[in-house]
């Protein structure tokens, strides 16, 4: 079997082509390598896979007639799409890139996954559809009818996208909605990342929300963990049951999971272990939450656990030190 993954060049396409590999799947990937963020950390990553023989096509999935070309030819069986602009506060300087590619570029992809008759789509949404709500941990079922940006609005769109292509074609769609992703290989444009590069330069940290705000942060090992757990898994049927408070006509094949640590971290306690693991005190500029920012992120993991027997493992104690390992290798810190 086939698997594409889309932005294999990214933080958590990476990883997982790198351990999917390891397993002897036969992967294929697809990247843009644009400029959001360092170029040069995205080439690194590629070059890793590289050496394993992996087919690699630089392609633009906003490129209906190149994605279109690209799914004909290479025929994959299972996609897991991971490709998208990132980031919450550059959707407030360029929010028309969030439209191309999250939105005209995830249609590129349902619209080859449709034609190829793939037999599994497993892509990529977010924490961020719970936008500002006061449940606490966020599930599946709760409202998500209120982003906070466009990235979260992207997100959703995603999930509703894939419903529809799901109900209309009987495409398999599972989303999962990431909690705060961290680790080595991570992107530059994530806060720990920056802290942990202020820090070893000596540079002041802006620390948001004045340290009250609070995440659930996902090490990258977990996260690969219940991608593949989900892609191993036989999917016989859907979920959908009757506790659906809208009782549907027909069974559809689509599913929406959390995958997160289920463990709320303040960020001044983040700060802390980062300060820890690297031995040396943060000089911390205390701000105001920014504009689209969200407060609190917190993941039920409940469905996910009992379907595939997902359990996240790393806490930040033990990722952080990690992270920052890599770090001071990667970038020849002391």
């Amino acid at each position: 079997m086939k698997i594409l993954i889309t932005g294999v060049a990214g933080f958590i396409g990476f990883h997982l082509a790198n351990s999917l590999i390891k397993k002897k799947y036969n992967i294929i990937g697809i990247d843009n390598l644009n400029s959001y963020y360092d170029v040069k950390l995205k080439k690194a990553r590629l070059d890793k896979l590289l050496t394993s023989s992996m087919p690699f096509t630089k392609l633009d999935l906003s490129d209906e007639i190149k994605t279109k070309n690209f799914f004909n030819s290479e025929k994959p069986d299972y996609v897991i799409h991971l490709a998208a602009q990132a980031g919450v506060r550059y959707s407030l300087k360029d929010p028309q890139s969030y439209i191309s590619s999250n939105i005209s570029g995830f249609l590129n992809v349902l619209e080859g996954c449709r034609h190829q008759n793939i037999k599994h789509l497993i892509y990529a949404s977010s924490s961020s559809v719970y936008g500002q709500s006061s449940e606490n941990p966020f599930h599946e079922d709760q409202n998500v009818d209120f982003p906070e940006n466009l990235y979260a609005a992207s997100k959703k769109s995603n999930e509703l996208m894939a419903y529809s292509y799901a109900s209309l074609f009987n495409i398999r769609c599972t989303g999962l909605r990431f909690f705060t992703v961290y680790g080595p290989w991570g992107r530059p444009d994530m806060a720990y990342f920056k802290f942990v590069k202020n820090i070893f330069e000596d540079k002041p940290i802006e620390v948001y929300g004045h340290g009250n705000m609070h995440r659930d942060f996902t090490y990258i090992d977990d996260i690969i963990d219940g991608i593949i757990k989900l892609l191993e898994k036989n999917f016989s049927q859907t979920l959908l049951d009757d506790k659906k408070e809208i009782k549907l006509q027909k069974k559809v094949p689509w599913e929406i999971f959390n995958i997160g640590n289920s463990e709320m971290v303040s960020l001044e306690k983040f700060i802390e272990v980062i300060e820890k693991s690297i031995g040396k005190k943060a000089k911390k500029i205390y701000l105001d939450m920014k504009l689209g920012d969200i407060y609190m992120t917190s993941a039920n993991i409940e469905k996910l656990k009992s379907f595939v027997g997902f359990q996240p493992k790393t806490s930040i104690s033990k990722g952080l030190p990690l992270f920052v390992r890599w770090y001071k290798n990667f970038y020849n810190q002391k």
